[in-house]
């Protein structure tokens, strides 16, 4: 077999919802995004959302409208991917790594508590393979830790604490003590990148909870001028007949959602049950036959479920050089695998930036073991049983040890 890691799911509805948008004239962005931005709101049980380009966009434009900049400091994992940091330096901000817990992928918030100074304007959790984390916890030891805060400006002063942020790429559906991903930070940044559960090929999106004080018609405001290139209309607004003229408020960047990806993400979103509901029953199938092969992500319990995204296992025993022969040994059985992740210490640009992954030691503990194995909704039953059984075959010859 030829098992992929994680292909996108497309079908005729996809097709046929992007063939409607390039007939229609409009493909940039316009009233498709718009709509899509509205169903993300009624989803995530939120007033607004706000559709970009990229996860990433969402978090940069949080920091940038929330004026954080050169002189703060913003804390992150230092096991995830380089988007949960990479935004922060590119605003000027001091980037702040935490290691992980002995117990999952979150931070650990021991340590995150003793991480926040007078200096530190957000933290960004990371909800890792789709798990929501405790965004209750920080937000209270944040609270605990207000008379530290100091605000810069208004919208900094009307939160009164250190913004919470999550960097939910994975987690968009997730639910966890009755909410939904979206409910429990501050501000929520998802991805729908083409290897995402619901994809719009390249994309993202930004919802928030309400701030006494803020208008959120103002707030959605502010991320479209800073989408695009800080322009006082839109191209569906700057159309309407005679309605050409406009204004340059701000220098912003350039990352708009297209009508044509969220065209896709509408079809997506008719789906969106059933995917996570075949999500589920290929997580319930590993789990079953892989559990004794070291520590997987509980992915659902009495009070939580995850939105499915990833299967992570950390094969028990093993060192990197032996992870490394076991994802090889998959390779020639066809299976693709990957690694999440590489702790962001352990790359060029992290190093250059001071950081050593010798301060982490806790991260790499999860990094030098761990593997991804495919999870997608065009994974069939007999396929998850060959990535199982290649996976218990190449454990068996790298290590000499089975179930």
């Amino acid at each position: 077999m030829n098992i992929k890691f994680s292909p996108p799911d497309i079908t005729q509805a996809e097709i046929d919802e992007v063939t409607d948008t390039l007939r229609s004239g409009w493909i940039t962005t316009g009233p498709k995004t718009k709509l899509f931005e509205k169903q993300i709101a009624q989803f995530c049980h939120t007033e607004k959302a706000v559709c970009l380009n990229s996860a990433t966009a969402g978090l940069e434009l949080i920091l940038r409208i929330f004026g954080i900049r050169k002189g703060d400091e913003v804390v992150t994992s230092a096991y995830t991917y380089t988007a949960s940091a990479s935004v922060i330096e590119h605003v000027g901000a001091k980037i702040v790594l935490c290691d992980v817990t002995d117990d999952g992928y979150e931070m650990d918030y021991s340590k995150l508590e003793a991480l926040v100074t007078e200096k530190t304007k957000a933290v960004i959790l990371v909800d890792i393979a789709g798990k929501i984390c405790d965004y209750d916890k920080v937000r209270g030891m944040l609270e605990k830790k207000a008379a530290l805060f100091r605000p810069a400006n208004e919208l900094q002063k009307a939160v009164g604490r250190v913004l919470l942020i999550a960097d939910a790429a994975h987690s968009f559906g997730a639910v966890k003590d009755g909410r939904i991903s979206g409910e429990h930070a501050d501000f929520s940044s998802f991805s729908f990148h083409a290897v995402k559960n619901l994809t719009t090929a390249e994309g993202g999106a930004v919802v928030w909870k309400n701030i006494d004080g803020v208008d959120n018609e103002w707030l959605y405001k502010e991320f479209m001028l800073w989408s695009l290139h800080g322009q006082s209309k839109d191209a569906l607004a700057k159309n309407q007949l005679g309605a050409w003229e406009y204004d340059i408020k701000m220098c912003g960047q350039k990352c708009n959602m297209t009508d044509i990806m969220a065209a896709i993400g509408l079809a997506q979103m008719k789906r969106y049950a059933g995917l996570l509901a075949r999500r589920r029953q290929l997580i319930e199938k590993y789990d079953a036959a892989l559990k004794s092969y070291g520590e997987v992500v509980a992915h659902y319990g009495e009070n939580f479920a995850s939105s499915g995204h990833l299967y992570l296992i950390r094969v028990k025993g093993i060192d990197e050089k032996k992870r490394n022969e076991i994802i090889v040994k998959m390779a020639e059985k066809g299976v693709a695998t990957n690694v999440h992740y590489k702790p962001l210490p352990m790359h060029t640009a992290y190093k250059a930036l001071g950081f050593d992954i010798k301060d982490y030691p806790k991260a790499y503990e999860k990094y030098k073991n761990e593997i991804t194995l495919p999870l997608h909704t065009l994974l069939s039953d007999e396929e998850a049983d060959y990535v199982i059984e290649a996976f218990r075959q190449s454990v068996r010859e790298v290590t000499l040890y089975g179930e």
